[in-house]
């Protein structure tokens, strides 16, 4: 009766882990280029002396859907979308590289170019961008940061420098715990995307299903209720036998 008990504890347990993932999706349905975290359920034999007859039920992280989001004109000259399989270059917290495809970027006071989540951008050198006073900004198709400084003509475009964009499939990266993508192998770093990478006046939306994620996660907590209830029934077997054991002796 212990296994029973255990197959559901551990099936419970998995399940409220998805749970998490999917509220996660859910509560970044409306972030700009979020990936939607993809997670699944497989089954693990427990190794130990003995016949191997426990079987876990192990949640298993298999990474994002790559897919690219829908796609929003906003007019915005800081607003990037980026091609399939490019991702913005900027500084984590800790000082590394990562990567994000949230194309929504802005200014900071000191002229930084930063990310909505405040992560500064990265140059193709793996410095911050930083712009000098300006009076008007293009963004290429290729990532150059060109202005017109303060004072002078229209036609005096200055390049300042350019974005670092990567070009990385979904198997090269992996998501830190701050949302941000890392390198998976990082004895082999990210070339830098050639040609056109991005549009700029463009958004890219979050790519979660709303609608089919409120769905999984009925279909989550109908599993999850079951599996308590399975775990219920089998602690009452197991007192039922306890108290005949008694009985008979």
């Amino acid at each position: 009766m212990d296994k029973a008990l255990y197959v559901a504890m551990t099936g419970a347990r998995s399940t409220l882990q998805a749970q998490g993932t999917v509220s996660h999706n859910l509560a970044n349905a409306d972030t700009a280029g979020f990936k939607a975290a993809l997670a699944n359920t497989r089954a693990f034999r427990v190794e130990g002396p003995g016949h191997a007859s426990r079987i876990d039920a192990l949640h298993v992280d298999q990474g994002f859907d790559s897919r690219v989001g829908a796609q929003r004109v906003t007019g915005n000259p800081l607003d990037v979308s980026l091609r399939p399989d490019r991702w913005l270059s900027v500084q984590s917290p800790d000082g590394g590289e990562a990567y994000t495809r949230a194309g929504n970027l802005s200014l900071t006071p000191n002229g930084q170019l930063v990310t909505a989540g405040g992560h500064p951008l990265l140059d193709e050198q793996g410095q911050p961008i930083a712009l000098p006073p300006h009076q008007a900004l293009d963004i290429g198709h290729d990532g150059t940061v060109s202005i017109i400084p303060l004072g002078e003509g229209p036609q005096t475009m200055a390049v300042v420098g350019r974005i670092r964009v990567v070009d990385a499939t979904p198997e090269r990266l992996t998501r830190g715990l701050d949302g941000l993508m890392r390198n998976a192998q990082p004895e082999q770093p990210l070339a830098q995307a050639a040609g056109d990478v991005m549009t700029t006046g463009t958004l890219e939306g979050s790519n979660v299903d709303a609608a089919g994620a409120l769905v999984q996660m009925i279909q989550l907590q109908r599993q999850f209720e079951m599996q308590v209830k399975l775990i219920q029934r089998g602690d009452d077997n197991a007192q039922a036998a306890n108290s005949l054991l008694r009985l008979g002796g």
